[in-house]
């Protein structure tokens, strides 16, 4: 089987992946230049080596199907004299959000490939990442810095729903929010937390107006959208996840290019409709149902004008494509 060709879906994981990882050594590269906790420091040195690793597997699998290899990113697209961004307690917050999108991404490669040598592959990286993300839990809780799901009161015994009232959250007296729902709210802020800093971050180091723009207007639609989130929660006394804004620091100089930082912004951003789609999907109050619905509208329009951008400045790099087979005829 191994010496099947690469499917399309196996190219695509590894196209993205290749991009991701280039830009993560990066990210570390600069996190650990600056981190000063010895525990901190060996998480980012783990998650550093991984990155390593991953790019240089996939250039050897691209290599033998005569796959051109992504440009990512580079040291070029790094500045190590640029002072930290980051506290590090907020490193080990984005390092909790990005090992978390880490391991989605590697169980639906590792689902969505044929190839034994590809299911292999990512099914490593998978249990790789999972325990690099037990180990930044870990810390986390040690030093008192995870927002902890709310608890949930024991039943005296199993229910069934009796009553399609269960369903309303436009009018009249709404229900609890069941534990499902409230997972779906708790991590989707905890990630747009993190998407909040991140443009905050970055709109105090671009030297580009247009891209301070876009960050922050991006920083306004997500507080917006933790807002909405945390107003669901408070309506049933239940806390919300915290901020981290008060741990970036005030430095102007940017530690990295403007094409990574639109890319990762971009990115979050395009995943957080994923999490959103997937807490919409097990919602069963109509009202919580719509506020995703609301919740996906706006951030697409946002990663559009992303991804408009990236275009524009000639950043965006090109995914595997399909032949175009009316081009080739009309060649003719």
């Amino acid at each position: 089987m191994d010496k099947a060709q690469l499917t399309s879906v196996e190219i695509a994981n590894l196209w993205t992946q290749y991009l991701n990882d280039t830009m993560s050594i990066c990210v570390i590269t600069h996190l650990l230049e600056h981190c000063e906790d010895k525990e901190t420091i060996k998480i980012l040195e783990t998650a550093l080596d991984l990155s390593n690793s991953h790019v240089k597997k996939i250039e050897l699998f691209l290599k033998k199907e005569n796959y051109p290899i992504p440009e990512g990113f580079s040291k070029n697209d790094l500045d190590l004299k640029a002072p930290r961004l980051f506290s590090d307690n907020l490193i080990l917050a984005y390092m909790q959000v990005m090992a978390l999108h880490g391991m989605n991404s590697y169980s639906l490669c590792t689902t969505t490939s044929i190839r034994t040598d590809q299911r292999s592959y990512f099914s490593t990286c998978l249990s790789n990442t999972s325990k690099l993300y037990d180990s930044i839990i870990g810390l986390m809780l040690d030093k008192g810095i995870l927002s902890k799901p709310p608890n949930i009161n024991t039943p005296d015994k199993v229910e069934y729903v009796d009553n399609q009232q269960y369903l309303a959250g436009w009018f009249g007296k709404k229900r609890p929010l069941n534990a499902i729902e409230v997972s779906g709210l708790h991590y989707n802020i905890i990630k747009t937390v993190v998407k909040v800093v991140l443009e905050i971050a970055f709109s105090q180091v671009t030297e580009i107006s247009e891209l301070r723009g876009y960050y922050q207007r991006g920083a306004k639609l997500c507080r917006k959208q933790i807002k909405d989130m945390e107003e669901m929660l408070s309506n049933n006394n239940l806390p919300a996840p915290m901020n981290w804004e008060s741990e970036i620091t005030e430095s102007t100089t940017p530690p990295f290019s403007e094409k990574l930082m639109l890319f990762h912004v971009v990115t979050l951003v395009s995943v957080a409709i994923g999490y959103y789609g997937a807490a919409f999907s097990v919602a069963q109050r109509r009202d919580l149902a719509m506020k995703y619905t609301k919740l996906i509208g706006e951030i697409g329009l946002y990663v559009e004008d992303g991804a408009n951008l990236m275009i524009k400045h000639g950043w965006l790099e090109k995914p595997p494509m399909f032949s175009d087979r009316q081009a080739l005829a009309e060649k003719k």
